[in-house]
């Protein structure tokens, strides 16, 4: 299996709590980088007090001068707020991990303090996402647990895309775990309530139609969107949709359950192609995936001719991860036993590989090029 997918099946399950949720589902930030829940709001009220004349209400100017400082002073406190979770950010990215969560937890402490229901949510669930990195399971699980209570608290359905996507992490932990009901019970969850959705979009006319955000941005409910809202929640709830399909295969590989596994991946990949088009980098990536489980099952021919469209998207869109799409099509060439094109392809897997700095890749790589060594011995 190795030989035939450079980066396994199951090495990628990581990326989905690392980044962005990666992908196919950005969540989003103000232009700024932080929430933008968390950006500034005034209260505005004390500013009306009419004055009328020389004839001013002294006790309405007082009580006018206290809202003012409690503007203000709240205004502090968010700003401070929100620079603990631009530094716990940043010391994540630099790998700086006790630093981020030194600046998470007293984030968070502010956020219980100041009773700021979203950003204890986003909170929460970067601290999870941090306990999540450090291999601390059991914490990440406790910590998106408690993020999913808030954004219910709040009055957050669970067919939003924010839950959803927080339910999909939780699954995806279980299916690393080995905990195989509670993986697939959250697999299940999320793509039925996904396919739910997405065929109420389709039906639901678009003057009626509500519009959500994704975790990071304050959710609302508005009747009559615009035609630019409609399209990207309907866009985000199919891509979102693709991605659940995508985890699941992933998980569904890694049991050797690959027909259901490839059923799932053609789903995702037709997601991805109608909303993404064809050359984009996930697409690809999809086609790769998908011609490895085809080239398990010993569909050796469909897998080579899957894998090399997929190579040559890579290669027309200089794709990230062009080496490891070369890798996976050097093994399946290794398979079909068109030995002397498996050689040629590692080799040339393998420049780019230690080019782009990928050291797991490279030890692929190389295992690959023994099997093919063995393989001409015999």
């Amino acid at each position: 299996m190795a030989a035939a997918c450079v980066r396994g099946v199951s090495l990628r399950a990581s990326r989905l709590l690392s980044t962005q949720l990666h992908r196919v589902v950005g969540l989003q930030t103000s232009s700024t980088g932080t929430p933008r829940q968390l950006t500034r709001k005034h209260l505005g009220g004390w500013a009306k007090v009419p004055w009328r004349g020389r004839r001013c209400v002294w006790a309405g100017a007082a009580f006018s001068l206290l809202l003012l400082a409690s503007d203000e002073d709240a205004q502090v406190k968010e700003d401070e707020m929100i620079l603990l979770l631009k530094k716990a950010k940043l010391s994540i990215l630099r790998g700086q991990l006790e630093e981020a969560s030194t600046f998470l937890h007293a984030a968070v402490a502010m956020a219980h303090h100041s009773n700021n229901h979203q950003a204890i949510v986003y909170a929460y669930s970067q601290m999870a996402n941090l306990a999540y990195i450090q291999g601390q399971m059991d914490h990440a699980e406790k910590l998106f647990k408690a993020a999913m209570s808030f954004m219910l608290a709040g009055g957050m359905p669970q067919d939003d895309n924010a839950f959803i996507e927080m339910s999909l992490k939780l699954a995806t932990m279980y299916a690393e775990q080995n905990k195989a009901e509670l993986a697939e019970h959250g697999f299940t969850f999320c793509l039925d309530t996904l396919e739910v959705k997405v065929q109420q979009l389709q039906e639901t006319p678009e003057a009626d139609r509500t519009g959500e955000t994704s975790l990071l941005v304050t959710v609302t409910k508005i009747d009559g969107m615009c035609e630019d809202e409609q399209e990207v929640l309907r866009k985000d709830t199919r891509l979102l949709l693709g991605l659940c399909l995508d985890s699941r295969a992933r998980y569904r590989a890694s049991k050797l359950h690959l027909k259901q596994a490839v059923a799932d991946y053609e789903k995702a990949l037709s997601i991805c192609r109608q909303e993404q088009g064809e050359s984009h980098p996930q697409t690809v990536v999809l086609m790769s995936d998908l011609a490895t489980i085809l080239d398990m099952q010993g569909r050796h021919d469909d897998a080579l001719a899957l894998i090399r469209q997929a190579v040559d998207l890579g290669r027309s869109s200089e794709h990230s991860e062009l080496h490891v799409l070369v890798g996976n099509m050097a093994g399946i060439l290794l398979h079909t036993g068109q030995l002397d094109e498996a050689v040629r392809f590692y080799g040339e897997a393998l420049r780019l590989a230690q080019q782009a700095g990928d050291q797991n890749a490279v030890g692929h790589i190389k295992e690959g090029l023994s099997q093919v060594k063995k393989r001409k011995d015999e």
